[in-house]
């Protein structure tokens, strides 16, 4: 029977809805924890009173600093924001959250690449923010595995709805969200991706071979060939030019790499990537300091 989009979309928002209030509770105490630590971690002279409005020629002006920066920098670079008074260390995902102002982390790469682990796990130890997988959701929505699906609709029915799907998620924040593999070959879905921060892991087709093969590869419909490795290195080859337009690539060449390792990288890249594209009022602000406009200080 075919696939009804519009008769599952109502239960799909249904199903968001409920994962993301089911957490609320919980990210109220963790940002008032973060609130509260910033103020601890960041450096002595960031903590000095600085008024919240200043005059600026002639009208009052507020700098957005006050209202959208928490004071948190990269621990990568500042390893002493990681160190609290008791000696304890601050896992760097923590905060990342102050740093991301709730913007949305994207997940891509081919299945196998550990996108679901490895999302599940960052979200996990960022505290603030909640995971969700797209072939999870789409599962639950129409009642049938990833395989049946295909099976049963083709794979072309699969994309209809994986983009619907992606079109409820990504009107939420703070969510780190696992994609299907083949989500970014469709163009209309990178505007919707492009919202929030897009993480590859690009991992090898080698390697992705070898993890499936201790768990079997007939949940893998397109792998089901003669030659699932050179089907995948093709897959690879098609999408490779999508995939690299992501904010933040991970390279995972090596089977002795877990999924701790692996977040551990996106965490590092993460951080580093906010420092190389700070909000554009932050860059003004560096240009007028850098011209000698006091007014900004």
């Amino acid at each position: 029977y075919s696939l009804d989009i519009f008769k599952n979309f109502l239960w799909i928002l249904f199903l968001l809805i409920l994962l993301l209030t089911t957490t609320m509770m919980k990210f109220v105490g963790v940002l008032l924890l973060l609130s509260g630590s910033a103020q601890a971690f960041a450096p002595s002279s960031k903590r000095a009173f600085v008024p919240s409005r200043l005059l600026a020629g002639g009208f009052e002006w507020e700098d957005p600093k006050e209202t959208f920066d928490q004071g948190v920098e990269n621990p990568f670079k500042n390893p002493s924001l990681m160190d609290t008074n008791d000696g304890l260390k601050v896992d760097a995902a923590r905060l990342l959250g102050p740093r991301l102002s709730g913007s949305n982390l994207y997940f891509i790469g081919m299945m196998g690449s550990g996108k679901t682990a490895v999302g599940d796990i960052v979200a996990r130890r960022m505290g603030n923010y909640n995971f969700l997988d797209t072939d999870q959701i789409i599962e639950k929505a129409v009642g049938k595995t990833i395989p049946e699906i295909f099976e049963s609709e083709g794979e072309a029915s699969f994309r209809d709805v994986e983009g619907q799907i992606l079109d409820s998620v990504h009107a939420y924040v703070r969510c780190v969200v696992s994609t299907g593999g083949g989500i970014a070959e469709r163009m209309e879905n990178w505007s919707k991706l492009q919202t929030g921060i897009v993480v590859w892991l690009d991992v090898d087709p080698e390697v992705i071979i070898k993890r499936m093969s201790s768990k079997g590869i007939e949940n893998r419909p397109l792998l089901q060939t003669g030659d699932p490795l050179q089907t995948l290195q093709d897959l690879l080859e098609r999408r490779k030019l999508k995939y690299s337009q992501a904010d933040v690539a991970i390279s995972v060449d090596s089977t002795s790499m877990n999924e701790e390792d692996v977040a551990d990288m996106v965490i590092k890249e993460l951080h580093d990537f906010i420092d190389d594209n700070p909000p554009a009022w932050k860059s003004a602000k560096a240009k007028a300091q850098a011209e000698g406009l006091d007014w900004v200080q």
